[in-house]
C-alpha cells in the first residue's frame, strides 16, 4: 500500500473517530504517528476525500461527505477502466493495471440488483449480472462510468 494510501486512509479513520475541529489539530494526529503532511498536501487530501467543515452543537468539525466523496471516487473509477466486453453470461471490464480491486469495489458498492457480485484480478474485473437480459444495460452503465464521469 502506497504512503498516500495509508494516509489517506488514516485521515478517514481520524475523521470518524476523532473530533477534529482544524487543520492544525489533524496534522498534529498524523504527526504523533510519524505521518508527517504539509498544510497544502493535507488540504488536497481533503478535497479528494470529500471532507467537508460543518457545525455542529459543540462547534466546527470536519467530517467525511459520504456523497462529495463518492464522486470524487467516481472520476477516478472513470480513468481506471480501460475496456468492456462480454459475452453471452458475464461481462469483462480491464482496468489499468493493479486498479481492478478497486473498481471492483466501487461497481459492487453502486448495489444494483442487476450485479449478483464481481470478481477481480490485478487489471480484470469480472461483472456476474443476474440475468442474460441485464448484460446490455449493465455493460451501457459501465461505459458511461467511463466516459462521463471524467472531468
Amino acid at each position: 500500500m502506497s504512503s498516500k494510501l495509508k494516509r489517506l486512509n488514516r485521515i478517514k479513520e481520524l475523521l470518524t473517530e476523532e473530533v477534529i475541529t482544524s487543520h492544525e489539530s489533524l496534522l498534529q494526529l498524523l504527526a504523533e504517528e510519524g505521518i508527517e503532511v504539509t498544510q497544502a498536501t493535507l488540504s488536497r487530501d481533503f478535497a479528494e476525500l470529500g471532507v467537508i467543515r460543518t457545525i455542529t452543537e459543540n462547534g466546527p468539525r470536519y467530517i467525511l461527505d459520504t456523497q462529495e466523496s463518492g464522486r470524487q471516487v467516481a472520476k477516478l473509477i472513470g480513468f481506471e477502466i480501460m475496456n468492456v466486453d462480454y459475452n453471452e453470461s458475464l461481462i469483462v471490464v480491464r482496468t489499468l493495471a493493479g486498479r481492478a480491486q478497486g473498481v471492483a469495489h466501487y461497481i459492487d458498492r453502486l448495489n444494483d440488483k442487476q450485479i449478483l457480485g464481481t470478481v477481480a484480478g490485478d487489471d480484470t474485473v469480472l461483472v456476474i449480472p443476474n440475468s442474460r437480459k441485464s448484460i446490455p444495460d449493465l455493460v451501457q452503465l459501465i461505459k458511461k462510468m467511463m466516459t462521463e464521469l471524467k472531468f
